[in-house]
């Protein structure tokens, strides 16, 4: 089957199954990390107890997107 044959079956399919068929297409070209994903969930949960226990402080979003737009501002 041609790539266009393929595309043209694809566009056939309803919409739920495009949704899958795209979505399964994605992940094959970023396949995730595990070692990554895992050191990320240990920094996520490390954050968490910081700002549950109050050793930090958290950032209100206004504050964190009003100092970023101000350094593209300059």
């Amino acid at each position: 089957m041609n790539t266009k044959k393929l595309l043209d079956t694809a566009i056939s399919l309803p919409v739920e199954e495009r949704t899958l068929l795209i979505d399964s297409l994605l992940q094959s070209l970023n396949q995730p990390d595990t070692d990554i994903d895992r050191q990320w969930a240990v920094a996520a949960q490390q954050r968490l107890i910081e700002l549950r226990s109050g050793v930090i402080k958290p950032i209100p979003g206004d504050a964190v997107f009003e100092k970023v737009w101000s350094r593209f501002n300059k």
